[in-house]
């Protein structure tokens, strides 16, 4: 049932970009098929979602997430000292 109100909600490319994105991230795709439903639901929608208006969305959502994540990602390089290293040898 889920599936046929996305169906009838988004047009063939935004269907198919949110497919491409349940596929790298499915608890975000969840999202997004959760607020494109309420959208629906309260006739905040007029006819169907091009792509550009869902990468409009996803952007919206992005920053409305990052505004309320203060979490910074970070990356440790944690290098390896082998025994057999060639600058000991003197």
């Amino acid at each position: 049932m889920r599936r046929d109100m996305i169906a009838t909600i988004l047009d063939t490319a935004a269907r198919e970009r949110l497919s491409r994105i349940a596929l790298v991230s499915p608890a975000r795709s969840q999202q997004i098929e959760t607020v494109l439903l309420r959208m629906a639901q309260t006739g905040q929608l007029r006819g169907k979602v091009t792509e550009s208006q869902l990468i409009g969305l996803l952007e919206q959502m992005e920053d409305a997430q990052s505004k309320t994540s203060t979490k910074k990602t970070t990356i440790v390089y944690q290098r390896r000292r082998d025994f057999d290293d060639d600058d000991d040898d003197f």
